[in-house]
């Protein structure tokens, strides 16, 4: 029997052993030994939770704020979320926030601003960067007359005002203030066709690096006529991924800049500079294709992929499908034609690929696809080639590996309307914004004591854990390993059951058992994160190897 028939047999066997044995309809539904270890992040109603691969909560924030939407816990061990703040504006549409709050892995919170009033409103996503700062995205209410001052067709507006988007980076003062210290606005990087007479005139199909004020992608002229639903930053070329819901089209813009170089054209170079450095997904929308040419359907979170890991460099997303026949989602990672950050361009063309370099999908035709969410969701390649996919309307979180095959997947227990779900119920109206998994090396987790807690759900039931003789895990913080750093050998000041090591991939390179010392002297130099096991205890602890 081949080696890859004889993996999927066992997924079957896994599967159905799981099946008879533990039923589950909420929490953890299945977990195999080829899922990625590490903690999930997801928040609900007023709280984010991070759990491990048997559902167990290993830590839980509480907010006084339902979600709005994004959360990130950062490496120093806080959480950064963004809060549905309302009654305070009059701008308001499906995933509006409005305050951003920081709290400490205690839970409690230690800064927090609002973005909120009838003028601007922060939404959907937020993204924490290295050097501290927030990038905030903000949807801004333009005047009937200031739209139609810089182009914008008169019968395309149907609420006397639209909303212009705009990021702004803002560094947290205090426990209450911020100071902003760049910004990024679509107003600056407009075109239109439309009337020569007011701003932003000139060729469309010559000018792909700027936003058509008129496309609406078959949509009606609402005021809500972007809906960006998506800002993530790559530290390695400095740039910043937008996601267009409505115009279903991804952006690149250059954080580099000035915000004075931000609000510049860079003259149609295509290169770096104010204007935006590439799109994809619906050429229509700078008149080099048609609807048929359209590749994104209300797509959610676009992300280049980490260097070190698989399609690095690449962008991965999730194509949620809406507003095409049949209904089905997909997930696409597409590799741009870029070069030191700046992207190639053949004029009266639209910019490649022409497809995606992988797809991940359940679709058959003539058949209806079970994997679909027509709002929210996102998917996020983990360090050993995993995927993990949120089914955002279905509150279903499930990993698969590079086979395709699914290795764990969870349920999101919490009802936005009804609360917690008992374990053998349905569980309805469980949106989730989006899931992202941490490996047990970041260094949040580093010299954390953790005692993973029971499970979300009412009535829990670890049995699909069980089934593969994974233990219910608590950290302990009482074993010491000395010297450290080391040239290889390492002195535990007790015998440990099992020793797992990780390189700063997330990668196992090593394991050991029964052992009161160990010996990395195989390894290359760097830094390892070993994972410590005792009585169905462990904890996480950094090894340097010089």
């Amino acid at each position: 029997m081949n080696t890859k028939l004889s993996k999927k047999l066992f997924f079957l066997f896994l599967f159905l052993f799981q099946f008879i044995f533990s039923q589950n309809t909420v929490g953890t539904i299945s977990v195999t030994e080829d899922a990625f270890d590490g903690y999930t992040l997801f928040s609900s109603n007023t709280k984010s939770f991070l759990i491990n691969n048997c559902g167990q909560v290993i830590n839980e924030w509480k907010s006084d704020f339902p979600p709005g939407n994004a959360v990130y816990l950062l490496p120093n061990g806080n959480l950064l979320r963004a809060g549905r703040e309302d009654d305070k504006s009059d701008i308001i549409f499906g995933g509006q926030g409005g305050v951003i709050e920081l709290f400490n892995w205690e839970g409690t919170v230690i800064w927090s601003y609002s973005f909120n009033n009838n003028s601007l409103r922060q939404h959907h996503d937020i993204y924490p960067l290295e050097n501290g700062n927030i990038l905030v995205l903000i949807a801004e209410v333009w005047s009937k007359d200031d739209a139609i001052l810089n182009g914008r067709d008169p019968s395309k507006i149907i609420e006397e005002r639209l909303y212009n988007e705009k990021i702004i980076e803002v560094k947290p003062v205090g426990n209450n203030d911020i100071e902003i210290v760049w910004e990024w606005n679509f107003n600056d990087h407009l075109i239109q066709d439309f009337d020569n007479t007011k701003l932003n005139f000139g060729n469309i199909s010559m000018s792909p690096n700027k936003l058509d004020v008129n496309f609406l992608n078959g949509n009606t002229g609402i005021a809500n006529w972007l809906h960006i639903n998506s800002i993530q930053h790559d530290s390695d070329l400095n740039q910043i991924i937008l996601s267009s819901r409505n115009l279903s089209e991804i952006f690149i813009i250059d954080h580099s800049t000035s915000t004075e170089e931000a609000a510049t054209s860079s003259g149609g170079t295509y290169e770096k500079g104010g204007d935006i450095l590439y799109r994809w997904g619906n050429p229509q929308s700078y008149k080099q294709g048609t609807e048929n040419d359209r590749i994104l359907f209300g797509q959610h979170f676009p992300h280049y992929i980490p260097q070190g890991y698989n399609n690095a460099g690449g962008i991965i997303l999730f194509n949620n499908g809406n507003g095409r026949e049949p209904d089905y989602s997909e997930v696409y990672i597409i590799d741009p034609p870029e070069t030191n950050g700046v992207f190639s361009y053949n004029e009266n063309t639209a910019y490649a690929p022409e497809f995606p370099s992988y797809i991940y999908s359940q679709f058959e035709e003539g058949l209806t696809s079970n994997f679909y969410s027509q709002i929210v969701s996102g998917a996020q390649i983990l360090p050993n080639g995993n995927i993990l996919i949120c089914e955002g309307t279905k509150g279903n979180f499930f990993e698969i590996n590079e086979d395709k095959e699914i290795v764990w997947n969870y349920k999101n227990p919490i009802s936005n309307l009804n609360g917690i779900t008992n374990q053998g119920e349905q569980v309805t109206t469980n949106l989730t914004f989006r899931a992202q998994k941490y490996a047990v090396n970041y260094e949040a987790f580093i010299g954390k004591t953790i005692v993973p807690k029971d499970p979300i759900e009412l009535n829990f039931n670890l049995d699909p854990c069980a089934a593969l003789n994974v233990s219910a895990l608590n950290f302990i913080d009482n074993i010491e390993i000395y010297p450290n750093p080391s040239l290889g050998v390492f002195q535990l000041n007790k015998k440990i059951q099992k020793i797992t090591i990780y390189n700063n991939l997330g990668e196992k390179v090593a394991a050991f058992n029964n052992v009161d010392s160990i010996n990395l002297s195989q390894l290359s130099s760097g830094i390892y994160i070993a994972k410590l096991h005792n009585n169905e205890k462990f904890i996480v602890k950094r090894l340097i190897k010089n």
